[in-house]
């Protein structure tokens, strides 16, 4: 894990950047990562919807005050996921560009109201849980 503060937010927003993708409309899976969801440790929020089709974008809408970095705050209100493809059931994966890198990363739906993303950046790979609010 990183050893300050901003960059280990800053690694969620890029471990989220590099997951958060879609069900196609309509697919058999009744479970979507549509709508808004919080880091468990309650630092950002996020609202997942549709776009470009069958793909999700995900925009920061909210950062809890420790986490107010001038980085981070440069990303609020914005969309910080343009999509990825699904891979499986609950299942996608995904490769964005994130601060000029790119990050590869896993998403799994574990339930309606819970996530787990799995992301890593050169060596340094890390996981994050979500919560639906």
């Amino acid at each position: 894990m990183f050893c300050v503060r901003h960059s280990l937010v800053q690694s969620l927003f890029a471990i989220l950047l590099s997951v958060i993708v879609v069900a196609p409309a309509g697919a058999a899976d009744p479970v979507s990562p549509v709508g808004q969801w919080q880091t468990a440790t309650g630092e950002s929020r996020y609202e997942v919807s549709y776009c470009y089709g069958t793909r999700l974008c995900a925009r920061l809408t909210w950062l809890r005050a420790d986490a107010r970095t001038p980085e981070n705050l440069a990303y609020l209100n914005t969309y910080v996921v343009l999509g990825a493809r699904q891979t499986g059931a609950n299942k996608w994966s995904g490769m964005v560009s994130y601060g000029g890198e790119h990050i590869n990363g896993n998403m799994i739906l574990l339930d309606s109201d819970s996530m787990r993303l799995n992301g890593c950046k050169l060596i340094m790979c890390q996981t994050v849980e979500f919560e639906r609010i």
